[in-house]
């Protein structure tokens, strides 16, 4: 039913910048609340950032708050998460995820839609 597309990852060192792009197969986008996940070698995917369809409210987990923002273009049917700061530990595939829950969570199993993944790799 909806297909997404990650881009934009790569090899960047400790302080500099990237930014993720996720676009969505679908005419709705506007009705999906959208999320970012990460999941570093040996680890759990954990959450990253999210934002909600209804107000655009957005959430982020504390470990990127204040380096880490999420965006989206609706004309676009496209997400963003603007990488800045960026840390060793930030190393990880970086998912996206779409859930037509008006109000998203931090819970990968509230989430109905996910990419396929692009690496990030932070070099200190």
């Amino acid at each position: 039913q909806v297909q997404l597309v990650e881009s934009g990852g790569g090899l960047v060192q400790a302080g500099g910048s990237l930014r993720l792009s996720c676009v969505a197969s679908v005419r709705t986008f506007s009705r999906y609340s959208m999320g970012w996940f990460r999941q570093a070698p040996g680890k759990e995917r954990e959450f990253v950032a999210c934002m909600a369809w209804a107000n655009g409210r957005e959430d982020y987990a504390d470990s990127v708050k204040g380096r880490f923002t999420i965006s989206r273009d609706n004309v676009k049917s496209t997400v963003y998460l603007q990488m800045n700061s960026l840390r060793p530990e930030d190393t990880a595939l970086y998912f996206c995820a779409a859930t037509t829950r008006a109000v998203p969570n931090n819970l990968r199993e509230s989430y109905d839609y996910w990419g396929q993944g692009t690496q990030v790799t932070v070099s200190s």
